[in-house]
């Protein structure tokens, strides 16, 4: 048994946070999931990079090109493309797990995060486009997308809302999807194929807190020092912590059961922006202390490797319950106010992902005239 296996034993799948054409082309992710893992995610900056690495995507280019696309086009075709050729890859997984696992999630254009109903529009055009049931369109967890992911969810579209950082962006989350399950049984609609994943962003918040706690460590006497640097690298895995058990309460308990029991499926918590930001921390430091029954961890590449090289998983989460208390105490001590920089968070995930975005249809156009001139 391998440590993805080991990981999976524990309760916890691992999906890959990266695709291009050369991983699907080259069988490297048939390899990887054979090795154990369960899906695939990505995004306007993996996708830029996967264009950007190689001409894997000229002859496509071309083609679409004769369809007059726009950049937007250009960019929705390629991604959808990809997407469909993974999934086609995870298809038999998916079709084993009777739809548990084997998911391939595509993300809407990041411009939209804030209209609902062009992200409602945009989800459903992808969902066509790629044409595959073991998909999940990415929504933002905006105020629109919260709204938007409960219209396609309605539809029947299975959906990934990325982007959350806040326990309180997190229960809004979770009704949505209920709201959704009870919208299509009161019209007779089957839930038992319908999935989604709640994605909740952990080092990003490490980054941005441990920032302000090492400027208070800098005039600190040794201890407050002390006392300060125990909080370090901590307050990412304390609040998804709290959220996982926030989720057990939602959708372990008798309120969930009577949906549970029409066949709905639970909307389990993924675990995003799980790699090591801080050189002086394992690149496994996010992983044990976020192994725990009914959760994903979707990793990038140098995570996955340190991974298999882990070869004691240990499921640490709700054993280090008690630690992410006196970690969040600690942090209202010092006068952070996490609910603040959280929602500071999702303003600058969202604006990375747009100039991604349009860093991506820059290089397909610079890519369209390379092309057009040779």
């Amino acid at each position: 048994m391998n440590s993805i296996e080991r990981i999976a034993a524990l309760g916890q799948r691992i999906w890959y946070d990266n695709i291009s054409r050369d991983l699907i082309t080259s069988g490297d992710l048939q390899r990887l999931v054979a090795a154990g893992v369960r899906g695939v995610t990505t995004n306007p900056t993996i996708f830029e990079k996967a264009v950007r690495d190689g001409g894997h995507y000229d002859a496509e280019i071309r083609r679409l090109e004769e369809g007059a696309h726009t950049p937007a086009e250009l960019v929705r075709e390629l991604m959808a493309a990809d997407v469909r050729l993974a999934a086609d890859v995870l298809r038999g997984l998916y079709d084993r797990s009777l739809g548990t696992d084997g998911y391939v999630s595509i993300e809407v254009a990041p411009d939209k995060a804030q209209d609902t109903d062009a992200t409602v529009a945009e989800a459903r055009l992808l969902w066509e486009r790629v044409g595959r049931p073991n998909v999940m369109i990415k929504i933002p967890a905006t105020d629109a997308g919260i709204e938007a992911m409960r219209v396609v969810l309605a539809d029947g579209i299975n959906v990934n809302v990325t982007l959350i950082f806040a326990l309180e962006v997190y229960e809004r989350v979770a009704a949505a999807y209920r709201d959704a399950v009870e919208a299509r049984l009161r019209a007779d609609q089957p839930v038992d194929k319908l999935a989604s994943v709640a994605s909740v962003f952990v080092s990003r918040v490490d980054t941005l807190v441990d920032g302000l706690l090492r400027e208070k460590l800098n005039s600190a006497p040794a201890a407050e020092a002390k006392r300060l640097a125990a909080l370090l690298g901590r307050t990412g895995l304390a609040n998804a912590q709290r959220i996982y058990q926030r989720y057990k309460d939602l959708f372990r308990g008798p309120d969930f059961a009577r949906l549970r029991a029409r066949g709905a499926r639970v909307q389990w918590p993924l675990w995003a922006s799980t790699s090591s930001k801080d050189p002086e921390r394992p690149a496994t430091w996010y992983i044990d202390r976020l192994i725990a029954p009914d959760t994903i961890n979707t990793v990038p590449p140098q995570t996955l490797e340190a991974i298999q090289a882990h070869r004691r998983p240990q499921a640490l989460l709700e054993a280090e319950l008690p630690k992410a208390r006196a970690v969040l105490d600690g942090i209202r001590r010092e006068g952070l106010e996490l609910p603040a920089l959280l929602d500071t968070l999702l303003a600058q995930g969202l604006a990375a992902f747009e100039s991604s975005y349009v860093a991506l249809e820059a290089r397909l156009a610079d890519k369209k005239a390379a092309l057009a001139a040779s």
